[in-house]
């Protein structure tokens, strides 16, 4: 029967904090099975013409792997036994099949064009969740087994691209047209995230970035913490990681309260400028 690594796809899917990198927290469970007392190993001529001792840990293997002087025929025989390895046995075989497409993961996101309000780590998290879900099904013995790892981490990445590209032009473009034809020289600007401006009816009052920041508090569009964070952030440019750890949170807690907290915020002037 075919081991399923469920407990791989759901490592890899769940939440992660942004202070640290899903594939470095990978790598290092990885290394951890190379480098114990008694290492985690594969025979070595799956990936040696010609080996000079009978295993190797599973680093080595993939140091091996990843060199362009390995044939294409050691490469498939030693991905065909990782993911068997992986779907016949579990742990910790699913976190090596996954960790062996570390290298390669790496050079496809350093392609990658993605919004820059899209979080690294979520991207990261993506592409393994990815491998591991594939990982679970795909043929062991195809000659493209790997490959349909890593396209199954690039068609999920590029589909998480997407729709970040997506969801950000449809709650700015409209809106921030609008926004930019009403706003004269005389009107002082208020940005906050998405560059969301206050309504032209507030022409002549004293308004800045902090002063509608005061007024959405007033009005419980956010409350005072919220409003915080966002002036401690995005206008005097603190770190999230100060932040997070003054409140006791991780990182990523508190990009998307504050992403929540601009959404909120966005809606509501845009709102109050289409009633005027």
């Amino acid at each position: 029967m075919r081991h399923t690594p469920r407990s791989a796809s759901h490592r890899f899917a769940c939440t992660r904090p942004l202070d640290r990198s899903p594939l470095q927290m990978l790598e290092e469970s990885f290394l951890a099975l190379a480098t114990a007392p008694q290492p985690l190993t594969l025979p070595a001529h799956l990936v040696c013409e010609e080996p000079e001792e009978d295993v190797l840990p599973v680093d080595q293997v993939r140091t091996r792997l990843a060199h362009a002087a390995t044939s294409t025929a050691l490469r498939e025989r030693t991905w065909g036994e990782v993911i068997r390895r992986a779907q016949r046995l579990g742990e910790p075989w699913d976190t090596v099949a996954i960790a062996m497409t570390v290298p390669v993961l790496r050079r496809m996101l350093a392609r990658l064009a993605y919004p820059a309000h899209l979080e690294r780590a979520e991207v990261e998290q993506e592409a393994l969740a990815a491998v591991a879900g594939a990982l679970a099904s795909v043929d062991a013995n195809a000659v493209d087994a790997a490959r349909e790892l890593f396209a199954a981490a690039d068609r999920a990445v590029h589909r998480l691209a997407y729709a970040a590209r997506r969801r950000a032009e449809c709650e700015t473009s409209q809106d921030a047209a609008h926004l930019g034809r009403l706003a004269g020289p005389a009107h002082r600007a208020a940005r906050v995230g998405c560059h969301v401006a206050v309504s032209a009816a507030e022409v002549g009052e004293e308004r800045d970035e902090y002063a509608v920041l005061a007024r959405a508090v007033r009005t419980r569009v956010v409350d005072l913490a919220e409003a915080q964070l966002i002036a401690r952030t995005r206008l005097q440019g603190e770190s999230m990681e100060r932040l997070a750890t003054e409140r006791g949170m991780s990182v990523r807690q508190l990009y998307r309260r504050r992403a929540a907290a601009e959404q909120q915020l966005a809606v509501h002037l845009c709102h109050q400028m289409r009633e005027q």
